[in-house]
């Protein structure tokens, strides 16, 4: 991870029922993100969810985590690899 950057957007339906699971992966994984950036549809509170994180750390720790938030029903997961 010496001269790329990762982006993960991690896309959440039904956000009421899988925020406790998804929050207990990211703090398990807490020390790989540096930054974390929640949204979701305040006008009506959308069940949906998205959160961008930016990453640091091994691609196998990142890899886990990728793999254990998508073993979470109503969870998908996008990456993107920056080149600095």
């Amino acid at each position: 991870m010496d001269n790329s950057s990762v982006i993960m957007a991690v896309i959440i339906d039904q956000r009421n029922n899988t925020a406790p699971q998804v929050q207990e992966v990211l703090t398990k994984y807490g020390c790989l993100i540096s930054t974390r950036l929640g949204l979701h549809q305040v006008r009506g509170c959308s069940d949906n969810g998205l959160i961008i994180l930016h990453l640091a750390g091994s691609d196998t720790d990142i890899q886990r985590l990728e793999k254990e938030l998508e073993g979470i029903d109503g969870v998908r997961v996008n990456m993107m690899n920056i080149d600095l």
